[in-house]
């Protein structure tokens, strides 16, 4: 019972990242709210997390609460009409295919960069 509950609840998220995705490309949303999803959506479709899985406890951190936590927040800023069309043309298209971010692994390659170059500068 509660496995079945958890898979629903992650075809759910799954949904809702590509409902962003196009959230961030309607004219009906918001332009905070198209900034907010298109962020959202390129780390949750991006290959390379901010924090490595195979760091100990914090690798998981962002997938079980960060991310969940942002989905939320940016499908409340998503008018809620808007948002019942791009869950169903979402269901659509993740039928069909697979996702993925190649600008959110960019970005967060960017963010290691960053944080390397910084760690360097404060060693030197």
């Amino acid at each position: 019972m509660m496995w079945a509950r958890l898979k629903a609840w992650a075809r759910d998220i799954k949904r809702d990242v590509t409902a962003l995705y196009l959230a961030g490309r309607d004219p009906r949303v918001p332009w905070y709210a198209k900034a907010m999803a298109m962020a959202t959506a390129a780390y949750a479709f991006s290959p390379i997390d901010l924090i490595p899985d195979f760091i100990p406890v914090l690798g998981y951190v962002d997938e079980l609460f960060v991310l969940p936590l942002f989905i939320w927040l940016t499908v409340r800023m998503v008018p809620a009409e808007v948002m019942i069309d791009l869950r169903l043309e979402a269901a659509r298209r993740l039928a069909e295919e697979r996702p993925r971010s190649v600008v959110g692994a960019i970005f967060i390659v960017m963010i290691w960069l960053s944080i390397a170059a910084a760690g360097i500068w404060l060693i030197k």
